[in-house]
């Protein structure tokens, strides 16, 4: 397998490590959103739409390019500025424009039924946690969350749209709590602090008297967005999966659609290994899975759990990889995805990846 089981259990062996998160309004993670928005409007017009957009946004100007093959009436320009105003930013973007319909190369392949690109991916799942996540994953997204409700809710008005988030776990217990968050010119670093204990860290950690909390190490953080640095699409793919601690194969999610196995069946490994821990099969479980551009088979499919047990014979007799089989069984050609660009693509219920179902 392109993993070896005995890497998978060294990680396992782990005793401290470190993850993080980002907000809305995180550069990266506003082209992701704009990205998916797209996706979104392709889909809910035209279910069979092909798409794979990339933005770019840097200083004022945003780049909107990719393919698309689609009977959708998309107004590009239109859906980026709505989903970066709806983050709660006013700064002006020029937009520049580039979308040309799918390679005929690429459509040839995946119109038989087979994969949109070649590829490796992986999921991952364990019973730490009822997100079934690594729980410095599951902190991590709940304090970006949080954050973000904090200033959309009005409760901390000097909050601005930017920020990140990480926590370093030891045996099991947070040790180490950071914030950077975007703030006004107004705020002062000692107010920001004190209200980020009481309205923050306290309510999603519990007891903090033994953690050291950071606030904006640096001691300021007024110019954010794409006013402060570059965003684009795809790049935290850490975040959007298991904090750095499982392999990753390297594919993006956002602005893709389900033809590309780099989502999908990411997607798909997720939903296995997930339904593999669930139904006794292992504490934690690492599925992967890998295809060549236009085949209908993938070109292996493995599952181990945490004693190097292998699960394959298990995933072939209750899940089919083909890419269609997991378009149909997950309903990936529903506006499901601009959500997802947020907060990671896991360990939220009612995204039909993180079902639990009956194996045989």
């Amino acid at each position: 397998m392109y993993l070896s089981t005995h890497s998978f259990l060294m990680i396992h062996l782990l005793t401290t490590y470190t993850t993080e998160s980002v907000t809305r309004g995180h550069p990266d993670k506003v082209c992701d959103q704009m990205s998916d928005a797209i996706l979104d409007a392709c889909l809910r017009e035209d279910p069979t739409s092909r798409v794979a957009v990339e933005t770019f946004g840097s200083h004022g100007t945003l780049m909107i390019g990719g393919e698309v093959t689609t009977k959708a009436s998309v107004d590009y320009a239109g859906i980026v500025k709505k989903v970066h105003e709806d983050i709660g930013y006013t700064e002006p973007l020029e937009i520049l424009e580039k979308v040309v319909v799918q390679s005929p190369d690429i459509a040839m392949g995946v119109d038989t039924g087979g994969a949109g690109d070649q590829g490796i991916m992986y999921g991952y799942a364990t019973d730490e946690t009822p997100e079934f996540l690594p729980l410095g994953v599951v902190l991590s997204h709940a304090l970006a969350r949080k954050l973000e409700d904090l200033r959309t809710s009005g409760t901390l008005p000097y909050l601005r749209p930017d920020g990140k988030t990480q926590v370093t776990i030891k045996d099991g217990k947070v040790i180490t709590a950071l914030t950077s968050t975007q703030h006004t010119e107004e705020a002062e670093l000692e107010t920001i602090r004190e209200d980020l204990q009481t309205h923050l860290f306290a309510p999603v950690l519990g007891d903090i008297s033994g953690v050291e909390i950071l606030v904006n190490p640096t001691g300021r953080f007024v110019q954010g967005g794409f006013e402060a640095d570059a965003g684009l699409t795809g790049r935290k793919l850490m975040v959007d999966t298991y904090g750095g601690l499982m392999p990753h194969g390297g594919g993006a999610f956002s602005g893709k659609d389900s033809t590309k196995v780099d989502r999908s069946a990411a997607y798909m490994c997720r939903f296995v290994a997930k339904n593999l821990v669930a139904a006794g099969h292992g504490k934690k479980v690492l599925v992967s899975v890998a295809y060549a551009i236009g085949r209908v088979d993938p070109v292996m499919v493995e599952a181990y759990n945490e004693d190097g047990k292998n699960l394959s014979d298990i995933v072939a007799k209750n899940f089919d990889f083909r890419p269609k089989a997991i378009v149909e069984r997950l309903g990936l050609q529903r506006p499901i995805f601009q959500e997802t660009a947020a907060y990671g693509h896991f360990g939220v219920n009612g995204r039909p990846w993180e079902e639990i179902v009956t194996l045989s």
